[in-house]
C-alpha cells in the first residue's frame, strides 16, 4: 500500500481524528515564520518585541511590530490545507484542530474547533482589566481599553507567558479521546505541541505527519508524508470521496 492510501486507512478508520499544525502550514499562505533560514527571529529580537517587559518598556515599538504582523496577514488567504481541514470537521472526519499558529486563517477558512495554543494575532486583551474583543482590521497606534482606558496588548503567548489553562485543558481532553492524529507543518520542536503526537502514540493511536522535511517526530510517525500540505490534504480528500 503506497503512502496515501495508507494514510487514508488511517484517516477513514479512524473514531477520533485530531490535527496539530504549526507555521508549515501557513507558510504556503506566504505568512512569515519565525525560525528556519528567512524566519523573522533571524531578522528580530525576540525578547524585545514579545515579553511582557518588553510591552511594558515600549508598548509603542511592540505594536509597530505587531501592526506590521498583522498587515501581512490580512493579505493572505487560507489555503488548500486549511481549507481541507475545514471541510473534514463539516463531515465528521475530523473533531478539531489544534495549533501553534496566530493567524486566524483556520478559523477565515471555516474551522470551527480550534484550538490557538499560542493566542490570535487578531484578538486583544487589556493589560488592567479583563477586556478582550477581536479587530477586524490592522491596529493603529496603541488600542487602550473600552472600559478603563489602558493600553491593550496582542492576546498571544509571550516568551515567559504559561499558555492558557481552558485551551490546554481542552487540548489535553482532545489528545485523551484521539486514536489519530495527523501533524501538518510543524518542526515538533516547540514544547508543549511537540509533546502531543507522542502523547496520542503511547496510548496506542496513530500518527500522521505532513512535513516536507524530517522532523523528530519522522521517526515514531506511522505514515510521513514528505510534500507540502496543500499539495497533500486535497489528495488525500479526494481518496477519502473516492472511498466513500
Amino acid at each position: 500500500m503506497d503512502l496515501l492510501s495508507s494514510a487514508t486507512s488511517f484517516i477513514r478508520n479512524a473514531n477520533h481524528l485530531i490535527a496539530l499544525t504549526g507555521a508549515g502550514i501557513s507558510k504556503e499562505s506566504n505568512v512569515p515564520t519565525f525560525r528556519g533560514k528567512d524566519g523573522l527571529w533571524r531578522q528580530y529580537n525576540a525578547m524585545d518585541l514579545a515579553t511582557p517587559q518588553a510591552f511594558a518598556q515600549n508598548p509603542k515599538l511592540v505594536w509597530e511590530w505587531y501592526t506590521w504582523r498583522q498587515n501581512l496577514i490580512s493579505k493572505c488567504q487560507p489555503n488548500p490545507a486549511h481549507l481541507t481541514l475545514a471541510e473534514w470537521e463539516k463531515r465528521g472526519i475530523l473533531k478539531a484542530v489544534i495549533t501553534q499558529n496566530v493567524d486566524g486563517l483556520h478559523r477565515q477558512a471555516g474551522s470551527g474547533k480550534v484550538l490557538e495554543v499560542h493566542g490570535d494575532i487578531w484578538r486583544v486583551k487589556c493589560t488592567a482589566c479583563s477586556y478582550r474583543t477581536h479587530l477586524s482590521e490592522p491596529a493603529i497606534g496603541i488600542p487602550t481599553c473600552a472600559d478603563c482606558g489602558a493600553n491593550l496588548r496582542p492576546d498571544v503567548v509571550w516568551f515567559g507567558e504559561s499558555l492558557p489553562s481552558t485551551i490546554m485543558n481542552e487540548v489535553f481532553s482532545q489528545l485523551e479521546q484521539a486514536d489519530t492524529i495527523i501533524v501538518i507543518g510543524t518542526s515538533a520542536l516547540i514544547q508543549p505541541s511537540a509533546s502531543f503526537p507522542f502523547i496520542v502514540k503511547r496510548a496506542g493511536g496513530h500518527v500522521l505527519e505532513v512535513n516536507v522535511e524530517a522532523t523528530p517526530l519522522t521517526p515514531i510517525a506511522d505514515v510521513h508524508l514528505k510534500e507540502k500540505a496543500g499539495v497533500i490534504l486535497p489528495q488525500l480528500n479526494t481518496l477519502l470521496h473516492e472511498e466513500a
